[in-house]
């Protein structure tokens, strides 16, 4: 069974920094897009971060600048490190590993982890 461990969420005053990691040992993580999700109103999954398998980059626009997200093909895991902050940052941040180019059935998800910003 393919299992997504994230870690790394907590309460953080404004400003401060966290840095998440989803680890994704059984999944085609060298061929899979890696994201981070955050759980929206009518909960729904928005993208914060993507890198392709290629290293390709993608944020949203409330997170450029603040965010890094990165990949580690060796360690099969995903980083978002979060600086600057801001209590609308708060909600729970999903990892996903979609490997659907080369495997139709290959999307999955962790579990999420709490991330909270505030004083």
């Amino acid at each position: 069974q393919v299992e997504l461990v994230e870690s790394g969420g907590g309460l953080v005053q404004p400003g401060g920094s966290l840095k998440l990691s989803c680890a994704a040992p059984r999944t085609p993580f060298s061929t899979s897009a890696m994201g981070w999700y955050r759980r929206a109103l009518a909960n729904q999954r928005v993208l914060v971060a993507a890198v392709s398998s290629g290293g390709s980059k993608t944020y949203a626009d409330s997170v450029k600048g603040g965010f890094t997200i990165s990949r580690d093909n060796a360690k099969n895991t995903v980083y978002l490190q979060m600086n600057s902050l801001q209590p609308e940052d708060t909600g729970v941040y999903y990892c996903n590993a979609d490997g659907r180019v080369t495997d139709p059935e290959s999307n999955y998800w962790g579990q999420g982890t709490q991330v909270t910003v505030s004083s």
